[in-house]
């Protein structure tokens, strides 16, 4: 699908690493080589003509991440260096004020780490609880072990709305119903799932969604926290400093700004988020459900031709999404890949950043593919052929 925009695929190779990072279309390139050469100017600060044309596209893109997401209000729009740093900025700027000794957070254990770590650390220093919903015979949560786990102590439920092994698509919707008729709050990492599918955070009804631009045709480095705008007034700002603040004259009178300023200290990536708008506009031109719906006939014709293979379990059979978790039946999941590469294909290896998944799954390291819209069949057909003679893997491996 639309292989000719996209000029890493020159490079004669197939990759089906897209959970880690995308390939960036040739429109994406060139919106922020055009910022670069064109009105390479800070934002919010110039009062000359090509530091008003960052101003108005910066501010452009923060509307079409709006609409994209489906957000009331421009204000709940973040701009972050990536999801990793909008988790951190939700648990310690927001959470970190309301959590108490003996409150529990509810996470998975097929969660990434950056979704993990920093519960952890709030945990630790608040004396609170972890608490793992447990995984269905799929690996997937269900909406009745999301009610199990739930206590009168529950003051958070954090989850990926997609994982990046299992490849699961949480209920979030009906989640968020249950969690607020209790007064618990719902956090999302929309990483894995914003590239490949609709999404709309008021039906959602999460408290908090972040995903990164990089996952979906978009530059390293730039991401977007989606809060309510009523919690996003609570949050404390992770950084201080410059485009923040109204005034300053002591330490007992510093006046910020009002959302989405005040928690967008510093100069911004702004070439990142042009970068990222032009992403947007380019998935909105492909349509997202046709891009989803790629995705989902390539997976089967994919785990068609693997289950027909002996010596290849696939961990994650029942899966809506382009994600296939496998191992080869004694052989390293790091030297499948290895094998792999010598043939230009690129896949991951390894633990994928869930370290616990193991604990549910009994499987420490997999082989993963995750596929994206420019991914084909001829492709998948190389890699099954690859995989099909074990004695050959073994033989070249040495």
């Amino acid at each position: 699908m639309n292989r000719e925009d996209f000029p890493m695929l020159e490079n004669n190779i197939i990759y089906m690493d897209n959970g880690a990072t995308t390939f960036k279309p040739q429109a994406v390139l060139d919106k922020m080589n055009e910022y670069y050469t064109k009105y390479c100017a800070n934002c919010h600060r110039g009062d000359y003509n090509i530091s008003y044309q960052v101003d108005l596209e910066y501010e452009d893109t923060r509307d079409l991440v709006q609409e994209f997401l489906g957000a009331a209000n421009r204000e709940e729009i973040i701009f972050t260096s990536g999801t990793t740093e909008a988790l951190n900025m939700i648990v310690s700027g927001f959470f970190n004020n309301i959590l108490e000794a003996g409150d529990e957070i509810i996470l998975s254990r097929s969660e990434h780490a950056s979704n993990i770590l920093p519960w952890y650390r709030l945990a630790k220093e608040k004396h609170a609880h972890i608490k793992y919903v447990d995984l269905d015979e799929k690996y997937h949560v269900s909406l009745d072990n999301i009610k199990k786990a739930i206590t009168s102590k529950t003051k958070i439920i954090a989850l990926a709305h997609v994982t990046n092994v299992i490849g699961d698509i949480r209920p979030i919707k009906e989640i968020s119903e249950i969690a607020h008729e209790k007064g618990i709050f719902v956090v999302v990492d929309g990483a894995q799932s914003t590239p490949h599918m609709k999404i709309d955070v008021v039906d959602l009804d999460c408290d908090f969604f972040t995903f990164s631009g990089h996952k979906m045709l978009g530059p390293t480095g730039i991401g977007v926290l989606y809060g309510r705008k009523e919690l996003l007034e609570e949050m404390e700002p992770l950084n201080l400093g410059g485009g923040m603040s109204d005034s300053f004259d002591s330490e007992n009178e510093i006046y910020l700004k009002a959302l989405p300023n005040r928690l967008e200290a510093g100069t911004p990536n702004i070439a990142g988020v042009l970068g990222l708008g032009e992403a947007i506009r380019y998935i909105k031109t492909i349509g997202i459900d046709k891009i989803k719906e790629h995705e989902i006939n390539l997976r089967k014709y994919l785990v068609d031709k693997l289950i027909l293979i002996p010596h290849i379990d696939i961990i994650n059979m029942h899966s809506d999404t382009g994600i296939i978790a496998f191992n080869i039946d004694g052989i390293f999941s790091q030297d499948v890949a290895y094998y792999l590469n010598k043939y230009n294909i690129c896949v991951r290896a390894g633990s994928h950043c869930a370290k616990i998944l193991k604990n549910a799954t009994g499987v420490t390291n997999t082989v993963r593919i995750s596929l994206y819209m420019y991914n084909n069949y001829e492709e998948i057909d190389e890699l099954v052929e690859l995989l099909t003679d074990k004695e050959r893997i073994l033989k070249e491996m040495l």
